[in-house]
């Protein structure tokens, strides 16, 4: 009997735990639809650097706005 009950409470705690992991580290947009505006944005993007549009990475914007990356 307390076995059982042991292994029953350490499952509890394991959904708890995994649960409250979940909720912490989950996607806090899932869900949500892009602006289209934001689409439009991202496909003219994409559609510059398939072109040969230069790609900055984002640590030499950080750079040069001053951020710590």
């Amino acid at each position: 009997m307390m076995r059982a009950v042991q292994v029953s409470l350490a499952d509890l705690m394991r959904k708890v735990v995994m649960q409250t992991l979940a909720e912490l580290l989950g996607d806090a947009d899932e869900g949500l639809e892009l602006r289209h505006d934001i689409k439009a944005r991202i496909q003219q993007s994409v559609t510059a650097v398939k072109a040969g549009g230069r790609i900055i990475p984002a640590e030499d914007v950080a750079a040069r706005l001053g951020l710590t990356w």
